[in-house]
């Protein structure tokens, strides 16, 4: 089996290494504790504390598996060796909707900077699967699960990357 690479730059590398840290350090400490207070607390088959900390730590085990496995596919990204005339990781790019009119714009980032609410797509996604390689004034047709988005590129810039 092929693992897909991961791409990022080498601070969406450390963002991630530092999460993975605090939360190995303080949340799994405070979690462990907990677990630790309600298994004394004696019958564990009707003690809620003792399931909601297991529970929680289940979850956060799950994240950090999540979060290692992005770290171990990783790969670091030059910003200056992206090409700059068509849509690559690092872009921002702003789109125009065909359908409505209206505009959006998104930049392309790897593993560890995504932040939809503000505009931060992951380049691995499918939506910004369907902008690689593109060029200002192409027209796109992007698969989402609604159906089929028609998109035309107004801008393609890499100011963020310096």
């Amino acid at each position: 089996m092929v693992m897909d690479r991961v791409p990022m730059t080498r601070e969406g590398y450390e963002k991630l290494r530092g999460e993975i840290d605090r939360l190995e350090k303080e949340e799994k400490p405070k979690i462990l504790a907990g677990l630790a207070a309600a298994r004394e607390e004696g019958d564990l088959s009707e003690n809620a504390e003792y399931h909601g900390a297991r529970e929680n730590l289940g979850m956060l085990e799950a994240r950090l598996g999540v979060m290692r496995d992005k770290l171990m596919r990783s790969t670091i990204v030059d910003p200056s060796s992206i090409p700059r005339d068509s849509i690559a990781f690092g872009a921002t790019v702003k789109l125009r909707d065909l359908e409505d009119d209206s505009e959006e714009e998104y930049t392309l980032v790897g593993a560890g900077e995504e932040d939809f609410a503000h505009g931060k797509i992951l380049i691995t996604s499918p939506f910004a699967s369907g902008l690689v390689g593109k060029k200002v004034g192409d027209i796109v047709d992007i698969s989402v699960p609604n159906g089929i988005l028609h998109m035309e590129v107004l801008e393609v810039n890499y100011d963020s990357l310096g």
